[in-house]
């Protein structure tokens, strides 16, 4: 084990974005645990999220680490250099995220899903690339419905359940984080560049998170662990595990999930 990928937003980090508190709200230091024992290991961290830079960027420095993956895999962050993950889509005098708005993609969805779909306020200010909403559609419906658009260069990735939502999304049954990125952007990606370029096999390496976006990073390393809260909040997610055969559910939640991933894989090599 040379390189562990993880997941922040409900995988390393528990309610509210602490890494020093369980799935319950208690103080826990496995989270942090998880990360010493990565470090004593000489494993490196890569933290692979959906948050803006500014946000990706310091998380990765609290942890002693000089790469990162932001905006759900729309920029990697290796060494200080910056990689665009975006396809055709660079930034310039507008960036990414203007170019997209201006498409008219974002209004689409928002047009198509009244009631259903809404900017996840406050994190989807300031952003680089992705667009990001809260609510609960069908994500291939979604991209099917931008294709139809001229709009088949975007994609809409589910990123997990999130627990922030307004009175107009009162009546869902759960409430989903969903990024609106070029369609070349992806985790996974993100990832598959990172280890090219650091050249670890994918026998040196491991991922931990969440969500559907970050289960497709198994496709890259030798294990894959999904923390328990994830199936907790999302029974449907199973079904998705059972394409992969290198996947493994934490029995643990949050940090305690990520701890135990570590230490069961520094313990077997």
């Amino acid at each position: 084990m040379r390189c562990l990928y993880v997941d922040l937003d409900g995988t390393l980090l528990g309610p509210n974005g602490s890494l020093l508190h369980d799935a319950e709200g208690r103080p826990s230091l496995l989270g942090a645990r998880a990360m010493e024992a990565c470090l004593r290991a000489g494993v490196e961290v890569v933290v692979v999220s959906g948050r803006r830079r500014a946000q990706t960027g310091e998380d990765a420095r609290l942890l002693g680490q000089r790469c990162y993956v932001a905006e759900a895999g729309a920029l990697l962050i290796l060494d200080g250099e910056e990689h665009w993950l975006t396809g055709e889509l660079r930034p310039g005098e507008r960036t990414i995220h203007q170019q997209i708005e201006d498409s008219g993609a974002p209004a689409l969805l928002l047009e198509r899903y009244p009631g259903r779909l809404e900017h996840h306020d406050p994190w989807h200010r300031d952003r680089e690339v992705s667009h990001l909403f809260r609510g609960l559609v069908d994500a291939d419906e979604a991209d099917a419905l931008l294709a139809q658009h001229s709009l088949g260069h975007l994609r809409l990735v589910d990123n997990g359940v999130v627990h922030r939502r307004s009175a107009a999304l009162a009546d869902l049954p759960q409430v989903r984080g969903y990024h609106l990125v070029p369609a070349a952007s992806s985790k996974a990606g993100a990832v598959a560049v990172h280890m090219r370029a650091r050249g670890y096999a994918r026998s040196e390496a491991i991922g931990v998170g969440d969500s559907r976006e970050d289960l497709a990073v198994a496709a890259h390393v030798a294990r894959f662990w999904v923390v328990a809260n994830a199936l907790e909040r999302d029974p449907t997610l199973a079904d998705a595990l059972s394409g992969h055969d290198n996947v493994s559910v934490c029995q643990e939640s949050h940090g305690a999930g990520v701890y135990e991933a570590v230490v069961t894989t520094l313990a077997t090599r």
